[in-house]
Order: structure tokens, then C-alpha cells, then sequence
């Protein structure tokens, strides 16, 4: 018989489009550690640079749209990815780059953390690329996952108390996202809530609040962790749950260690997984 070679496997790949944080607890770092954690092989197509720490963002030197295009193409074109992570995007113009990218490469699986306020209270994007963020990838991303100041921004209102949450989640599927995950972590009391609105059908998500001071970069953990597990094979609903545990475990796993003078990043590592194959 002739010899028989078996076909290569491949690392499950999971691409995060996001701003690079200097002080590694946010944006591409976390990101990358998070899908690495999880055993999934992380690449990046870097946004915007960013002088940053545990006490705040000094300066963000934005990459032009022409430069983000060829890393996404560079990687998607070789390497390809089960899904992508998307985060920080200051710009109209970088909004429009991913958004053409998205469809450029057929990718399905999008995960979309509207960051636009750092945890230190920084502005990380301009006005107008708010409006653009909801007309070019609301529709495309599998999910979104804004806290309550992002959703706030996008709604024009503020969301002040768990009563909120469920409505605020239907108010932006009304803008065109096709499913919202709305992190209540930011609203005061022992237990925190987040919704997950998915064709209307809220599900209510409530966990006991973990005491820490490090909570740097839980937002973009979060969403490529979910990212992660989508690129792993878990549905919607059950990525989500997953994500949530392991960010639980991440924050708690950090939450006695000292890094910086400010807001401490998770033990992104607290149990790496093996990496995974397909």
C-alpha cells in the first residue's frame, strides 16, 4: 500500500483587533494571554498604540487605516482564524477598515467590546466613531459586550440601577447589534449582574462580586474569552457562561497580587490550558 500521510492539524486561531496597552493588563496583551491561557493560538492586528499603566493612559499614537488593513490581511490570508476579537477603535476611518476586512475575509465569528473609556476614566475614541462603530460592525459582530458607561454613551442615557440593564440590552439589539452581552459590574451592591440579550430573549447572569482591586483589562478579557471559546466550538450562550468562569477565576486568582501604584491587571495565567488542535 502506498504511505498514507495524514493531513497537518492546525492550532484553533483566534485574531484580536485591538489597541496594543504598554502596561500589558489591557487591549492586545490581555488579549493575547487570554487566548494563550485557553489554548487557543493568538495573533493581533494592532489599532492604536498606547503610553499606558496601571494609573492611566498618557498618549495614543493611532496606526493608519492602510497599516491595520495589511496586518489583518496578512494574517487572515495565511494563517486564517475561527474567529476575531475586536476592541479598541479611535477613528471613522479604522472602523471602516475592519468593517471592509470583516467582509473581505468572510469571517463569521466577531466578538465586539466597544471600547471607548479606559478603567482610569481616559477617552479612547473620537465622537464620530461611535456612530460608525453602530452603522459598520453592530451588524456584523456575532455579540457585543459594552459596560454600562459604553452602553450609556451609545444610548444617550444613562443606566443607573439593575432595572435598566434588560431594557438598555433590547434598546441595542434596536440599533442593529444581533446580540448584546450588557456587564453590570459597574453598578454598587454584593452580587453582579450582566445580561445576555440574544433575538430579545434576556438571560439574566449574577454572580457574588469578587473583592479586588485589580480589575485592569476584565473587559477585554472577557470579550476574547468569549471569542476563544466561540473559536473552540461552544455556542453563544455557553461561550459566554464559560468566559464569565474564567474571567471569575482570573480576577480572583490576582486579586492579592501588586503590580503598579494603580488598577492591577488579572492572573491571566492561573491555569493555562494545552493548546488546542483541529
Amino acid at each position: 500500500m502506498p504511505n498514507m500521510i495524514e493531513p497537518a492539524r492546525q492550532y484553533i486561531r483566534v485574531l484580536t483587533i485591538a489597541g496594543s496597552d504598554s502596561g500589558g493588563g489591557a487591549g492586545i496583551q490581555a488579549d493575547l494571554k487570554t487566548f494563550a491561557a485557553l489554548g487557543c493560538y493568538g495573533m493581533s492586528a494592532i489599532t492604536a498604540l498606547t503610553a499606558q499603566n496601571t494609573q492611566g493612559v498618557t498618549a495614543i499614537h493611532g496606526v493608519p487605516p492602510d497599516m491595520l488593513a495589511a496586518q489583518i490581511d496578512a494574517v487572515l490570508s495565511d494563517i486564517g482564524a475561527q474567529a476575531v476579537k475586536i476592541g479598541m477603535l479611535h477613528a471613522p476611518d479604522i472602523v471602516h477598515t475592519v468593517a471592509a476586512a470583516i467582509d473581505r475575509h468572510a469571517i463569521t465569528q466577531v466578538v465586539l467590546d466597544p471600547v471607548m473609556v479606559s478603567a482610569t476614566g481616559a477617552a479612547l475614541i473620537e465622537p464620530p466613531a461611535v456612530q460608525a462603530i453602530v452603522a459598520d460592525l453592530f451588524p456584523r459582530a456575532s455579540l457585543i459586550t459594552p459596560n454600562l458607561d459604553e452602553a450609556a454613551l451609545l444610548l444617550g442615557r444613562p443606566i443607573a440601577s439593575v432595572a435598566d440593564l434588560a431594557p438598555a440590552a433590547q434598546a441595542l439589539l434596536g440599533l442593529g447589534a444581533r446580540a448584546v452581552l450588557l456587564k453590570g459590574g459597574h453598578l454598587p451592591g454584593e452580587q453582579v449582574l450582566d445580561v445576555l440579550a440574544i433575538a430579545g430573549q434576556p438571560l439574566l447572569l449574577r454572580d457574588a462580586r469578587i473583592a479586588t482591586p485589580n480589575l485592569h483589562g476584565a473587559g477585554c478579557t472577557l470579550s476574547s474569552a468569549i471569542a476563544a471559546q466561540l473559536a473552540l466550538g461552544l455556542d453563544l450562550p455557553a461561550a459566554v457562561q464559560a468566559a464569565r468562569a474564567y474571567v471569575r477565576q482570573a480576577l480572583a486568582a490576582g486579586a492579592k497580587v501588586r503590580t503598579g501604584q494603580g488598577v492591577g491587571p488579572l492572573n491571566h495565567g492561573f491555569a493555562p490550558l494545552p493548546a488546542r488542535l483541529v
